[in-house]
């Protein structure tokens, strides 16, 4: 036991080394920036002003977002999705998969789950013991069932799904915006270093490598950026975008849009002005005539199922109201 406890401890620890190295990155262009480009290279004193008020605003948001992904905790399925004592019980004394389908049919009949396994069964987490509510995986590095799950991403060492989905991509947004803006604001100076138009000094080295590095980063992360806006606007997760979620009339990988407006919404949220901003839970929409007790007692344990809206408009691919 101490081994492998051990070996967790080093896992968890090494799992930050891309934060921390983000981190640094990012608090040397602040130093770059700020002292050595905006203090010791700016003469103008009106340009240090304007430059260090729109940085700061774009570093303020990309900190902001990137650290409310980090600490938003995964959400994982109450205890609704948990098998009955009982139930649990008999589906670990069964040896054959047929009757440990019909025990997870039987207690899935009050739970608002519509999706299958690409054989058309239950979607059951052994690890978890618990019925996987719709577009919910488990995580193997997080080791727990994640709601709405798009990825595990190392550079912010947590989950991104139904918690933070849209701090996720708030950051992928500032942090572009961040990189962009200091590469405009940098590239005069960067030529004038350059074309030795400007003395060497110690803040040559800065601000050619901050160009460079602000320019390299804005590269990688728009593609990324343009790809996860291209999913909002789908209602798709990157896992159902590789491979198509299963309903009980066969595989759909449009099974949950709502339209675009609704699918940017239940993304960003139903408040427009905070859009921008890295606050609020996503916003999903319930068909509230059709809601039964399990669901609303689901909906006020922090359960967002997220397939009613999806029963009420699609009702031939994910069949009738059990």
């Amino acid at each position: 036991m101490a081994p492998s406890h051990a070996v967790r401890c080093c896992q968890r620890g090494l799992s930050w080394i891309p934060v921390i190295f983000i981190n640094l990155v990012v608090c040397w262009s602040y130093y770059a920036y700020v002292v050595e480009l905006c203090i010791y290279t700016i003469a103008n004193t009106e340009e240090q002003v304007i430059y260090l008020i729109v940085f700061h605003v774009f570093f303020f948001m990309f900190i902001w977002s990137y650290w409310k992904t980090i600490i938003s905790k995964p959400a994982s399925p109450s205890k609704e999705f948990c098998l009955p004592k009982a139930d649990k019980e008999l589906y670990e004394k069964e040896e054959f998969p047929e009757a440990q389908q019909e025990i997870l049919k039987r207690v899935a009949r009050n739970l608002p789950v519509y999706t299958r396994t690409g054989s058309g069964a239950i979607r059951y987490c052994d690890r978890c013991q618990l019925i996987k509510p719709d577009r919910c995986h488990h995580c193997s590095t997080c080791d727990r069932c994640v709601l709405k799950m798009d990825h595990h991403c190392p550079w912010v060492n947590n989950c991104v799904g139904f918690s933070n989905y849209k701090f996720f991509v708030l950051f992928l947004a500032y942090s572009m915006l961040y990189c962009v803006y200091i590469a405009a604001t940098v590239l005069q100076y960067f030529i004038k270093f350059w074309t030795n138009h400007l003395p060497d000094t110690h803040a040559k080295f800065h601000v050619l490598f901050l160009f460079f590095v602000a320019g390299m980063f804005f590269i990688s992360i728009l593609s990324l950026f343009s790809y996860h806006l291209w999913l909002v606007g789908k209602n798709r997760t990157t896992i159902e975008a590789f491979r198509a979620p299963v309903f009980r009339n066969g595989p759909d990988k449009n099974g949950f849009t709502l339209g675009f407006l609704k699918n940017v919404t239940q993304v960003f949220g139903d408040q427009k002005k905070c859009w921008c901003l890295p606050l609020y839970r996503p916003y999903d929409f319930y068909d509230e005539e059709n809601m039964g007790e399990n669901v609303e007692s689901s909906h006020k344990n922090g359960i967002y199922c997220i397939t009613w809206s999806v029963m009420k408009l699609n009702k031939s691919k994910v069949g009738q109201n059990t």
